[in-house]
Parts: structure tokens; C-alpha cells; sequence
């Protein structure tokens, strides 16, 4: 069950600091209930709010961003509460945020799963069509373990990347106990393993309707009779994870695993297209094909993908970050991408689109000027979209603001 956060040791000087720090951040970004009208309803009058920031809430910083809409129109806010720093290891939680009000003012912090000393992180939230319960499958790995440690291999079975699930059925008001399924979604020779970031997908048409579709990657350990020479690999890859059953069962996708170093997929999201094809998105780790974006499709649910991942020229403006991809509803809407646009730093989040189903995009909307990483996107109703995502004055960590989006706003030709 989902748990308050757990208390934090700080020193009275040190906690002092990171108030004082946490209020000037947040002088920079209008508060939900500025932006409200005096009748006191805030659905659709908001233009953004900030459900985390760091050095508040128990934790020095928040990072990963992950939102979906249940079928009760509930917003949660899923991210990595990280207890010490900004580092990718150590003690990090999962934790949610509830908006009733359309992502203009959010409930009380909970902890949905607790590192405990060791990192949970990843989190890859869903809503199942066929129950409305929430799926959140997430990742996990020793607190003193390293990214750069697991990917050269020097981490054991138990120390290393695993993958664990759980469900709500209560609109996300609490979370069963995370259960492993790392057996069923991970193969003997992978390293790294990420879920994610950022939303899975249910799909709504086509014969897999139903279906979980969680975009997921991984690293590999050298090919037989290959050096290894103990620096970071280039086999990097993109898979997916689906359960036909709700969550109860998982089993792998596709994996892409052509470790030729051109492509190096990594960080996935995905979309339904109004065909019925699944659009996958990537970054490109270190790959050395131009620009720092891939794509590929798939016509069977995830299972196997039509063709391998290839450059996505027209979003190279893009930094080398996680970015997020959202169809928005109706059989003509359009294809979203979320991410920073400055190609050589992470900042300026925009908005792109997509009247080709994903073939080309164009940048239709800047939402700030400020550095940025992380994002994560949601059709909030009918007429908003929602972006969750990582920004700052200094850096692109202070925050993680939700800014809501009119749809009008956006132009319906792609840019």
C-alpha cells in the first residue's frame, strides 16, 4: 500500500538552505492558485503547476517524469523522490501526486514504492481499458551499485537492473506491493535494463485491443569472442514488454538487438496510430548516425517491429534527452512529441507534430525558454494536453512543472 513519505535526517542549517533555495525556485513559476479565478474552479483556468520541487517533500531533487489520466479523469503525477541528490543510484523512491482539477493543484505526496536504500525508479504507469485499474511497472537496482557498473557488468543478478509491477484499483489512491517479473521480461546476457521512462500505452483497436504495451530498453554484454574492455558498450537496444491480462502476465516484444553502434536505441515511447500501428520513438545513446532521434513502427502490437530503428531527421533539434510521444484522440489528431529544442543543451521545452503518423514533425510550440530535460505527455480532456516535465533557472532539475496546453493553441497542419 502506498505509504506517507518516510521522515528524512537533515541538519537545521542544511534543511534552512534548501527551503530558502526551494522558495526562490518556485517565485519562478506561477502557483496554481494564482492562475485560478475567484470562484474557486480550476479546472481548465490554470495554465501550469508544480507538483515537485526539489528540496521539498522529503527529498533533494525529483527527476523522470511519468503522467496518465484514469478513467475517473484523475491526473497522477508519478516521479523519482531521490533522498540525497541528483545522482541515478542510492536511496530513490517512487513517488505520485493526485489532481482532481485537471493538473491545476495536486494532493498530498505518496510513496508508491520505497527504495528502501536501493533505487526504484523508471516508473512506466498505464491504465488497464478493460478494468481501469492503473499498472505501473518500474525498475530496480542496488543502492550502491552504478549505472556505469551494471553496463561494464560488474553487478550480480541481485544488484543488477530488474523489473517489478503493481496495480491500483483505486484510482491511484494506493498501489499494491511491487512483484518481480524480471524472469518473464529479461534476457540472461542483458546489463542494463530501463522501463520507459515516461507513460506505457493500452491499446484501443486492432486485433490486440487491450493489450499493455510497455516501451523498454537494455544493454548487452559483448558477442562471443568479443573483447571487453571494461568501458561503456555500445549494445544498446530497444524492446517492449506486453501483457494481454491486465498485468497479471508479461512476456517480451520485440527486441531490437543489432548492436552495430549506428543506431543505438534507447529511452523508448510509443504511441497508437488511428491505424492500429504502434509508433516507437527513441533516443539515439551514442549512436553514430546523425542527430539524437530514432523511430520504428509496429503492426502487431509490439510483438515485432515492421522495421528496424532509423534516424528521425526532422526532430533533430533535439538534444540527446528522454523525450514523449502522445496521439491525441480522434481519428485525425495529431502526433505529439515532447522535448527540450536547443540541440546542444537541454532547455526550451517544445512541442512537435505530426500529420503523417509520425514520417515528419514540426515544432509547433515553445513553452519556455528555460532549461529542460524530461517530459512526459497526457490529453488531459478534450481540449488540453498535459506536459510533465523537468526544468530550472540553473539547472533542469529544480522543478517538474505540469503545463497545460490548449489544443487551439496548437496548429492542425504539423507545423
Amino acid at each position: 500500500m502506498s505509504r506517507p513519505f518516510p521522515s528524512r535526517r537533515l541538519s537545521v542549517l542544511g534543511a534552512v538552505a534548501i527551503v530558502v533555495v526551494a522558495a526562490l525556485v518556485v517565485v519562478a513559476w506561477p502557483r496554481a492558485d494564482q492562475a485560478d479565478s475567484a470562484d474557486g474552479e480550476p479546472e481548465g483556468r490554470c495554465a501550469s503547476s508544480v507538483p515537485y520541487t526539489s528540496g521539498m517533500g522529503g527529498y533533494a531533487s525529483y527527476r523522470i517524469p511519468a503522467v496518465v489520466r484514469t478513467e475517473a479523469g484523475t491526473l497522477l503525477a508519478f516521479a523519482e523522490g531521490r533522498s540525497v541528490g541528483k545522482e541515478d543510484h542510492g536511496d530513490i523512491d517512487i513517488v505520485l501526486r493526485r489532481s482532481r482539477d485537471g493538473g491545476c493543484t495536486w494532493g498530498q505526496l505518496r510513496v508508491v514504492a520505497a527504495g528502501e536504500g536501493d533505487t526504484r525508479g523508471n516508473p512506466a504507469p498505464v491504465v488497464d481499458p478493460r478494468s481501469g485499474n492503473i499498472v505501473l511497472v518500474t525498475s530496480y537496482h542496488s543502492g550502491d551499485v552504478t549505472e556505469a557498473r551494471i553496463l561494464r557488468g560488474e553487478a550480480t543478478d541481485e544488484q543488477g537492473r530488474r523489473v517489478f509491477v503493481q496495480t491500483s484499483t483505486d484510482d491511484g489512491r494506493s498501489f499494491s506491493a511491487p512483484r518481480e517479473i524480471t524472469s518473464a521480461v529479461k534476457r540472461p546476457g542483458w546489463r542494463w535494463y530501463a522501463t520507459g521512462p515516461g507513460h506505457a500505452i493500452a491499446l484501443t483497436r486492432g486485433d490486440h485491443a487491450g493489450r499493455l504495451v510497455v516501451p523498454a530498453n537494455h544493454s548487452s554484454a559483448p558477442p562471443s569472442g568479443s573483447p571487453d574492455t571494461g568501458q561503456e558498450p555500445k549494445y544498446y537496444g530497444a524492446h517492449t514488454i506486453y501483457s494481454d491480462d491486465g498485468g497479471r502476465s508479461w512476456r517480451l516484444g520485440f527486441v531490437e538487438d543489432a548492436y552495430e553502434g549506428v543506431h543505438n536505441a534507447n529511452e523508448s515511447t510509443a504511441a497508437q496510430l488511428p491505424d492500429g500501428r504502434l509508433y516507437f520513438n527513441a533516443r539515439n545513446q551514442k549512436g553514430t548516425s546523425p542527430g539524437n532521434r530514432l523511430d520504428a513502427y509496429s503492426s502487431d502490437g509490439g510483438a515485432s517491429l515492421d522495421r528496424g530503428y532509423a534516424e528521425q531527421s526532422s526532430l533533430n533539434d533535439v538534444p540527446l534527452v528522454e523525450g514523449s510521444v502522445l496521439q491525441l484522440a480522434g481519428e485525425r489528431g495529431n502526433l505529439l512529441f515532447s522535448g527540450p529544442s536547443v540541440p546542444t543543451d537541454r532547455a526550451a521545452m517544445a512541442l512537435w507534430s505530426s500529420t503523417d503518423g509520425g514520417r515528419s514533425f514540426g515544432k509547433v510550440l515553445t513553452l519556455s525558454s528555460r532549461k529542460a530535460a524530461y517530459s512526459d505527455l497526457v490529453q488531459a480532456d478534450a481540449e488540453t494536453v498535459g506536459v510533465l516535465y523537468e526544468t530550472g533557472v540553473e539547472t533542469a532539475y529544480e522543478v517538474i512543472e505540469f503545463r497545460r496546453v490548449p489544443l487551439r493553441e496548437l496548429p492542425t497542419d504539423g507545423g
